[in-house]
This record gives structure tokens, sequence and C-alpha cells, in this order.
């Protein structure tokens, strides 16, 4: 989707604070962190939310999670923990029509979030 920002960060027209990229996949720092450790998880196909996704996505959605629990545990985090959230549509707080993982840690998170 041309103007979604994941899909231009994806595309290399806005810069971003890259931590992982293959084929499928790219991580980045959050712009905003709410955490001393959050970044996205993206997949490079446009995905508008996970309640889009298909059968034939299952392997991407595994992989993903895969991915950002390795990354995770990469920016220290395996020790304490941490959240991985992914929000959908508007009422789950989705700001960013373009499905992504955020991965909070580095620091002790309260539940429910506020």
């Amino acid at each position: 989707m041309s103007d979604c920002i994941f899909c231009k960060i994806i595309r290399g027209e806005i810069p971003s604070k890259k931590i992982y990229e293959d084929d499928e996949m790219l991580a980045f720092h959050d712009a905003t962190p709410q955490s001393p450790v959050h970044f996205l998880l993206i997949p490079k196909r446009h995905i508008r939310n996970i309640m889009e996704t298909e059968a034939a996505d299952v392997f991407l959605l595994g992989t993903l999670l895969y991915r950002a629990q390795e990354l995770a545990k990469i920016l220290g985090c395996e020790e304490n923990g941490v959240r991985f959230v992914v929000n959908c549509k508007k009422d789950g707080g989705q700001t960013v029509d373009h499905l992504h993982i955020h991965v909070l840690g580095g620091r002790s998170l309260d539940w429910p979030p506020g």
C-alpha cells in the first residue's frame, strides 16, 4: 500500500533504526519507545491487521513470533521477560493499518495496561 507508513519504511522512503531484516519481515526500534526495549516487527507484505490473515499466513505468523522472541533475547530481555503486543483495529488500539508486533521490555510492565 503506497501511503502506509510501514510500507514506506520497508521501501526505505522513511528512515528507521533497523534491528533485523530478511525477505519476509523487518524489525526496527519504535520511534516513540514506551520502555527501554521497544521495537516493532512487521511483515513486508502489507496485511492490514491480524483479523485479515488467512490459513496461508500461518507460517508467516509463527515466524514473526519466533523472530520477535529471538530479537528480544538478543536485546537483553530473556532473564526478566518481555511483552508481545498485537493491536487490532480501532478498539484494539491499532494506529497503523499494517500488521505489527510491539515488543516491550527492559522494565516491569503493569497489567492491565493504562
